[in-house]
């Protein structure tokens, strides 16, 4: 086989199958394993504005290459995915889309039983989103835990009613006193409050079904946001987009190794009016959500935020 930089990406994701790689890491395989051909790629380029002078430009070249090639990668072998993550890894995997979302489940399902599995959990994502919503956009989250529900409407009666995050954004943190009084007595608002939709991951076999159970329990709110570990493939990405310009709810990429890194990747439409009747329902049927109403209550009454009240990392269930 001649060198080929997408027949030797093909050949290495093959050689290392359910494992995912930048296109750096891939990269620096093949500078190792043909140091030859890349010096002779080295040699021939005639590039000015970035010469491939250093060992780093040339990875950096290569990786580039390999990033471009991604269309033609899943053209060629459909076995062949992405991340649609900073960076994007590739990966080659026999599984179908449905597969993953149930290996992902299953393997979070096991590891719950076992301390010192390495596998992330949607439990876990809990906290780190509550971190990000914190310290990226000062907004105060709770739990919503649908295992402390009433379920009064019978099996099935309550699907798809509870987000896992709620959220209250305090407009007025930074105003005078006397502005805050004023505004009490207005009963303008001062607040907004958001709702959040949290999933291990998210590809083509669930972007739908994700979507619209986060339609269905941010209706509420002023902000609705689906929130995943991973998102993996163009296609997913495109239908997120094109769901999110009908219904107004956004995406949230979650980082779990560090929370600062996790990104809005679409912002969600506003909703400028609660839907109270919306709201009453969940109010109605599950203790955390009252309780999350009765501390937004408390704020409206009182003007001012008790760190007490609110988590600094997500609910433990």
């Amino acid at each position: 086989m001649g060198f080929s930089l997408l027949g030797l990406t093909v050949d290495f994701l093959k050689q290392n199958p359910e494992q995912k790689f930048t296109a750096r890491e891939i990269a620096a395989w093949i500078f190792e394993t043909y140091p030859d051909e890349c010096r002779k790629k080295q040699n021939r380029s005639k590039a000015k504005v970035y010469p491939l002078d250093t060992d780093a430009a040339l990875l950096q070249q290569i990786a580039a290459e390999i990033g471009a090639y991604r269309p033609r990668l899943q053209a060629m072998n459909p076995k062949i995915k992405t991340t649609e993550s900073r960076p994007r890894k590739f990966y080659y995997t026999d599984s179908s889309d449905s597969d993953e979302i149930e290996r992902t489940e299953s393997s979070a399902t096991a590891s719950a039983a076992d301390p010192n599995a390495a596998i992330i959990k949607e439990h876990d994502l809990y906290s780190i989103l509550s971190e990000f919503l914190w310290s990226e956009l000062a907004i105060y989250s709770r739990r919503i835990n649908e295992k402390r529900s009433r379920n009064s409407r019978s099996a099935g009666g309550n699907k798809w009613l509870y987000p896992d995050l709620v959220g209250m954004e305090d407009l007025s943190q930074d105003w005078h006193r006397e502005i805050k009084d004023c505004v009490q007595q207005y009963a303008d608002k001062k607040n907004k409050l958001w709702s959040f939709e949290v999933k291990i991951l998210i590809n083509r076999s669930n972007v739908r079904e994700a979507f619209f159970q986060t339609v269905s329990n941010s209706s509420w709110a002023n902000f609705g946001y689906l929130v995943a570990n991973e998102i993996e493939g163009a296609d997913t990405s495109k239908e997120l987009r094109m769901l999110a310009g009908l219904h107004g709810i956004g995406f949230i990429k979650l980082d779990s190794e560090n929370s600062s890194e996790s990104q809005i990747m679409i912002p969600a439409k506003e909703r400028t009016e609660i839907d109270w009747n919306a709201a009453n329902r969940l109010a109605e049927e599950n203790e955390d959500f009252l309780n999350y109403i009765k501390t937004v209550r408390k704020f409206y009454q009182t003007g001012d935020v008790s760190v007490r009240d609110w988590d600094a990392k997500a609910q433990e269930d």
